[in-house]
């Protein structure tokens, strides 16, 4: 027997902001951006808030998308964090 999917909290369309952490590594934003713009065309980079950790280790990447379904943000969440520098997506 297969479970039935929970219905989704979130209402569709809508601004859904997605935290990334991850080690700090040259190119990781920009990787981090060509990932979200695959899942959410419409994403402008421009609107990226980035802040490097107190030690210099680790760097706090959010993106801000116009979220259209839960697959998307499903196949979104997989691809980041399956990036090698990736630490957590929230």
């Amino acid at each position: 027997m297969s479970t039935p999917e929970a219905p989704s909290l979130i209402e569709y369309p809508s601004d859904f902001p997605i935290k990334v952490m991850g080690r700090q590594s040259p190119g990781l934003a920009q990787e981090v951006v060509d990932i979200v713009v695959r899942h959410a065309p419409d994403f402008d980079a421009g609107s990226v808030e980035m802040r490097t950790s107190a030690q210099k280790n680790y760097l706090s990447i959010t993106c801000v998308i116009r979220a259209t379904s839960r697959d998307q943000l499903d196949n979104l969440y997989r691809e980041l964090c399956d990036h090698p520098d990736v630490v957590i997506v929230l």
